[in-house]
């Protein structure tokens, strides 16, 4: 992670906190996003997310800290970076009343722009939807919802783009896409801050911080988090192998078990020794059939499920 001071930090956020009567939304949030970075911001619905978006976006002020975004002050700055920015929040915005075509005139106008002046930074997104460009905006997929959103957002062709959750709700092939589609956006130069509850996506982002009620248990790259993933960790496979996992945590040598699809993946008190062959043993006498415990690499929601269980 770069210092602070750095000139091509296009975001910074220094102690940001924020609550919410008794709850703490926010707590002490710290980093920045270097110019022309993808970054994402993974954690699962409440971790505050959608708080740090509308305060990096000028739509909600800190109890305390400070934002920065394009250089700019998210308090005394506010008109200008929202002239510099695009936002997509998480839930659909847009005049559902309004066609697709009329939606994106009229998000053009409000910057001062058209359509056609920045039609090439939009054109591979809106060829997609152009076939329906007479269609109401609420009568649109989720999938189609999503791009129409997107091209509002970069009609005025933004420096930085904030997405909240932006592909929540939509089918898998859709959020593949999209990502394609961001892919495309950061080759343009624009940077890109993205928030996701999927830790699959979270390998998509050129950095990553890890968040989750509140506070930032994680910065770095991908690979590196997973790199760091503490111990060895085992995959866990066997008939109904889901129904001993409560029974397999009350194991002395058991660190954690969590249920991944038809498996297991658990990490034990010592990184070495007989404890995966006990557990299988142990499975065998319990009466399971075909069991399997393996090492494998840990991925993304492996090393969340580490970091809170360690508190960051």
């Amino acid at each position: 992670m770069k210092n602070n001071d750095c000139q091509s930090s296009l975001i910074k956020c220094q102690s940001v906190s924020k609550s919410y009567g008794d709850v703490q939304a926010l707590c002490e949030v710290s980093f920045q996003v270097e110019e022309g970075e993808l970054y994402g911001l993974i954690g699962p619905d409440g971790a505050g997310k959608t708080t740090l978006f509308r305060i990096l976006t000028t739509l909600m002020l800190p109890d305390s800290g400070s934002a920065e975004v394009a250089g700019l002050d998210s308090i005394s700055d506010y008109r200008d970076i929202r002239n510099r920015i695009g936002y997509m929040p998480g839930k659909f915005s847009l005049y559902q009343d309004l066609s697709v075509e009329e939606n994106l005139n009229f998000f053009a106008t409000l910057f001062g722009t058209s359509l056609h002046e920045n039609y090439d930074l939009i054109r591979d997104i809106y060829v997609q939807i152009e076939p329906f460009k007479t269609r109401r905006a609420g009568n649109l997929s989720g999938g189609m919802k999503q791009k129409l959103a997107l091209c509002c957002a970069l009609i005025h062709r933004p420096s930085v783009l904030f997405l909240d959750e932006p592909t929540t709700g939509v089918d898998a092939v859709s959020r593949r896409e999209f990502w394609g589609m961001l892919k495309n956006l950061k080759r343009e130069g624009i940077t890109i801050l993205v928030s996701t509850p999927y830790m699959d996506e979270a390998t998509l982002c050129d950095r990553i911080a890890l968040i989750q009620s509140g506070k930032i248990l994680s910065i770095d790259t991908p690979r590196r988090i997973i790199d760091k993933y503490a111990g060895t960790l085992y995959a866990v496979k066997a008939e109904n192998v889901g129904r001993w996992a409560r029974d397999i945590r009350k194991k002395k040598d058991i660190k954690s078990c969590f249920a991944f699809g038809e498996s297991l993946h658990v990490s034990f008190t010592q990184s070495t020794g007989t404890a995966p062959y006990h557990l299988r043993d142990w499975l065998l006498a319990k009466g399971c059939e075909n069991v399997e415990v393996k090492p494998i690499t840990p991925d993304i929601e492996d090393c969340f499920i580490q970091l809170m269980e360690d508190g960051g």
